[in-house]
């Protein structure tokens, strides 16, 4: 890229609309919360996105939201091969892929001792190997566009959470994930960030049954005093990682939790 085209790039990155005119860009979990705002914010934006789920109703749902500019495609991305598939899909249907986010996770809130041996597998196999094996699809594609990776980890991959072992043995897999592979490629012109997220109002912060004797005092260090943010909020982050705006940034994770982690 030349100076002159770099500096053009940046200005319109700068007018905050259509940053990702002509690009492409595959995001996981798209049917809901953080996922479909990503998709819908890159959208808007000028990408053109494939949005992968599992829930075929909440994809299609997306889909409608997003306009002529946005795909679907369902998948479990636990299954490596369906993670191969999920990229390939989105270089046969737009020719190239510029963006990845691996936004997709399931939380299970459990004592480790009753944790199931098919939910430690579960939520390793959707939190951590999908990251992994769409990212392994998708580096050629990235590494010819000059593209990059954005990664959903979680507050929970940084500091202790009570009845979240395996999410955060998963989400802190994200983070090293996300610093090995901007390593690996930091010759090149491949990025890859992560955005760690704490509680944000999403079906997952709805829906997730605690243990009964769940203790209020270790319960205190899963949520900060400032309350939930907006999957809307993560999608904006995103959205200026994913851009030429932060071209410099690489291998860097950034905490979104209402100073929870800090404190």
């Amino acid at each position: 890229m030349t100076e002159e085209s770099r500096t053009q790039e940046l200005a319109a990155d700068r007018d905050g609309t259509r940053r990702f005119d002509g690009k492409t860009a595959l995001v996981t979990g798209a049917g809901s919360g953080m996922g479909r705002a990503i998709t819908l914010r890159l959208a808007r934006e000028g990408a053109r996105v494939l949005a992968v789920d599992i829930d075929a109703d909440r994809l299609d749902e997306t889909r409608k939201l997003g306009g002529g500019t946005v795909s679907v495609h369902r998948a479990d991305i636990s299954d490596p091969a369906a993670c191969a598939a999920a990229v390939a899909a989105c270089v046969d249907e737009f020719g190239s892929l510029d963006v990845l986010g691996n936004v997709a996770g399931i939380y299970v809130a459990s004592h480790a001792t009753d944790l199931t041996v098919d939910q430690y597998r579960r939520v390793m196999g959707v939190n951590l190997d999908g990251c992994f094996f769409l990212a392994q699809a998708a580096l050629p594609h990235l590494l010819r566009s000059h593209g990059n990776i954005v990664n959903i980890a979680s507050n929970a991959g940084l500091q202790g959470i009570p009845y979240s072992v395996a999410y955060a043995m998963s989400k802190g897999g994200v983070i090293q994930m996300t610093r090995a592979l901007a390593v690996e490629y930091l010759k090149t012109g491949l990025r890859v960030n992560a955005i760690a997220p704490a509680g944000t109002n999403t079906n997952i912060a709805a829906t997730t049954q605690f243990p009964p004797d769940l203790d209020p005092d270790l319960a205190r260090r899963m949520g900060g005093l400032r309350g939930l943010a907006e999957p809307e909020e993560v999608a904006a982050l995103f959205a200026f990682l994913a851009s030429a705006e932060a071209r410099s940034i690489t291998g860097s994770v950034y905490t979104l939790d209402n100073g929870l982690t800090a404190s």
